[in-house]
């Protein structure tokens, strides 16, 4: 051992000594990137199946859900809260909506309306 240091370690320890080095700011890697203020992902799905329910089912309430889903998209930067509550009743109005074309083909069906 004719490297050692007097305490009888053969090797001496890079950089400062423990707890002299102040920790890295983020942990490991880059930080994550900012959240951007831009539409939710909710609000856009809500709009394009309010106006796939409109179009393809004659969904009447895919409209007025429609119109709630886009008014949602165009606060969500600015009043985050009420677009939120837009985008919730979008999505009450297009599963009230859903609901309603279920239950109008069941009973058309139990009358015999597609009987041929």
């Amino acid at each position: 051992m004719s490297q050692g240091d007097p305490s009888g370690y053969p090797y001496q320890p890079y950089g400062a000594p423990y707890g002299e080095q102040p920790p890295p700011p983020y942990g490991y890697g880059y930080p994550p990137p900012p959240r951007s203020n831009g539409p939710s992902a909710n609000a856009i799905v809500s709009l394009v199946l309010n106006l796939f329910a409109l179009v393809s089912c004659c969904n009447i309430l895919g409209l007025p859900g429609a119109i709630l889903a886009g008014l949602a998209i165009s606060k969500s930067s600015s009043e985050p809260q009420a677009a939120r509550t837009m985008v919730m009743w979008s999505w009450i109005l297009f599963g009230v909506g859903f609901v309603l074309t279920i239950g109008t083909f069941v009973v058309l069906g139990v009358n015999g309306a597609f009987d041929e």
